[in-house]
């Protein structure tokens, strides 16, 4: 079994538990790390095509390096944003915040 087969089962298994952690779980913290997950196995089933052949493809190692600043931003983003609708769960839209 070469390394690439190996990267490429072990990717797809990363996705397709990221995809039952998605399905299955009703927490938004544990739904985007599901998501993450499935983004991983994305990366490693890329990685694992690019190294199939004796010259590596280097346009998808570059792809999978700005897919991983992108995923970092997306995941930064979601996790304040989930914050920011836990914090204000209890208040109503359109109404003042009270004054102290």
């Amino acid at each position: 079994m070469s390394t690439s087969l190996i990267f490429l089962c072990l990717g797809i298994v990363l996705w397709l538990m990221g995809l039952h952690g998605l399905l299955r779980l009703r927490h938004s913290i544990r739904r985007i790390m599901a998501i993450n997950i499935m983004g991983s196995g994305t990366f490693m089933v890329m990685v694992a095509l690019a190294s199939r052949s004796e010259q590596s493809d280097p346009v998808l190692h570059a792809l999978v390096v700005t897919g991983l600043v992108v995923a970092v931003s997306a995941t930064a983003f979601a996790l304040r944003l989930t914050a920011a609708i836990a914090t204000n769960k209890h208040s109503r839209p359109g109404t003042p915040e009270p004054r102290e």
